[in-house]
């Protein structure tokens, strides 16, 4: 384990563990070292989606042409020793969520703390696997969060944005033991929700298995949600699920439902036309709380694609015509060289059949295309990247910024260190660049270079070093030679083993 591992830095910090690997020839007028390693997410790939931080049990809501994806909490825990252990989960008290408008470059839009003295749900010790709606009410567009609270039971949080800020409606549990039709349940968890064309809602939910039932284990339910989102009516309803294990999924496609969930890992011959150990299942309905006919399975475990395996969890979802399946596997982890049950989303392309069938899902490194380039004339957040080496997304701690609602920036940026942003279009060129940066004690440059870190540079941003308290800074400088789409590489140079400066924004002008 390395010194940088002990001190409790993540992947994206390891710049010196990781060999390169992807570094062409420099461009002329440079005599430093090599840029920074990307770890686990390389260019061109597009999975994991984020690299800079793990992200588990994906479920994704498209609204308002924008994808958000929440995730479970994933963070390094450590031994006395300081060497990372295994995920424990015990501790996970915070959701997160990244969004795209394009499924290339995300929008890291920080921690959401549900659980504990300060969380949301003060109720609740742990959120894991969350589930998002969104439901017009009283002409007023409102979004929900789902979570679980270990295995013991599903609250709900409640805003009129899906970033939040997010609030506790109910002040409880919204599934517990005591809800109808929930015996027999063992795992109280993993919840999907489905508001259908009519406004009804349906949560579904639930797992694990009762001893000696692992063929049948009938832990899924599905229960209606009333006209608020934030009550359930009458009794939940078993899911005749094979071989269930958790992780329920639920779509509408061409008037009928979709389940879907995970099967379990129990061992032994399994009837035919039975779902393989931790394998994603699914079955089909012509009405959301069901009868439900069994199909077959659609995505085999991520040992199977990413030799490295673990529990499988996944949300599929629509965007722009097209669908897809968000799931996690240890990529980032394997890649840090802590494969310990810390778990990274990845995204692939679904496809349903002429039948109604699901065709059976590649999952691999590539992830999707993009769908859509992205425009440099309007203002982005620096925490919008396809890919990075060396950086981390914090709070700002400009003075002008309240710490009761932080401003997300790019830190931790050191000398070779670089973000990127895909597909960026530039039209017939730009003439001008804007930054928002804030001094830190380093100070140093920020380079603007075309398609690789040592491609073509258009500009270079100078940032003064900080002189007292640390003010943000709008820096503009002229560009010329950008047009036409490339990938956007934004370099960090400077003194070596300093932090250099933090990036907040930027733009350019035509």
């Amino acid at each position: 384990m390395s010194d940088e591992m002990k001190a409790g830095k993540t992947g994206i910090e390891m710049r010196d563990q990781v060999s390169s690997g992807n570094v062409a020839s420099r461009d002329a007028d440079s005599t430093r070292g090599e840029a920074a390693a990307a770890i686990g997410k390389i260019p061109p790939n597009g999975n994991p989606v984020v690299s800079h931080k793990f992200g588990a049990d994906p479920y994704a809501l498209a609204v308002d042409g924008r994808v958000y994806l929440y995730n479970t909490y994933d963070a390094l825990e450590y031994d006395g020793d300081g060497d990372v252990k295994d995920n424990s989960y015990s501790t996970i008290n915070k959701l997160s969520v990244i969004s795209s408008s394009d499924l290339v470059n995300w929008t890291d839009h920080g921690a959401i703390q549900v659980a504990g003295p300060t969380g949301a749900a003060t109720w609740a010790t742990q959120s894991w696997a969350p589930a998002a709606a969104h439901k017009v009410i009283d002409g007023e567009d409102r979004f929900f969060l789902y979570f679980a609270n270990n295995a013991s039971g599903i609250g709900v949080l409640t805003s009129d944005s899906p970033v939040g800020p997010w609030t506790d409606p109910i002040g409880k549990p919204l599934i517990t033991r005591n809800t109808p039709g929930v015996e027999g349940v063992t795992w109280l968890f993993d919840p999907a929700v489905l508001v259908d064309d009519d406004g009804k809602a349906y949560i579904y939910f639930g797992g694990g298995i009762p001893e000696g039932e692992a063929e049948m284990p009938n832990t899924a339910r599905v229960m209606q949600l009333g006209d608020d989102m934030i009550s359930v009516l009458g009794e939940a309803v078993t899911i005749p699920a094979p071989y269930m294990f958790e992780d329920s999924g639920i779509n509408k496609f061409d008037g009928k439902y979709y389940y879907t969930y995970c099967s379990n890992f129990s061992e032994g011959t399994r009837p035919e036309n039975s779902p393989p150990p931790g394998e994603i299942a699914y079955m089909v309905s012509e009405h959301p709380m069901g009868p439900w006919t069994y199909q077959g399975t659609i995505l085999k475990n991520p040992g199977h694609f990413f030799g490295v395996g673990g529990n499988n969890h996944h949300a599929i979802f629509q965007f722009q015509q097209n669908w897809y399946i968000a799931y996690h596997a240890q990529t980032l982890s394997k890649s840090m060289g802590v494969p310990k049950g810390y778990r990274s989303t990845h995204l692939n392309r679904v496809y349903f059949e002429t039948d109604g069938s699901i065709r059976e899902i590649d999952a691999d490194m590539e992830g999707v295309k993009g769908v859509q380039p992205h425009n440099p004339f309007q203002r982005t957040e620096a925490v919008t990247m396809a890919w990075n080496a060396g950086i981390q997304v914090n709070p700002s701690t400009a003075a002008e910024d309240s710490q009761d609602s932080p401003i997300l920036t790019v830190t931790d940026i050191h000398d070779r260190d670089w973000i990127a942003v895909a597909n960026v279009d530039f039209g017939k060129g730009a003439s001008a660049f804007t930054a928002w940066v804030s001094g830190v004690e380093g100070g140093g440059s920020l380079e603007l270079r075309l398609d690789h870190p040592e491609g073509e540079r258009i500009g270079t941003v100078n940032v003064p070093p900080a002189s007292g308290v640390k003010q943000r800074q709008e820096i503009s400088i002229e560009v010329s030679g950008a047009s036409g789409i490339h990938h956007l590489y934004f370099v960090f140079t400077g003194k070596q083993d300093q932090k250099l400066f933090d990036f907040e924004a930027w733009q350019f002008e035509l």
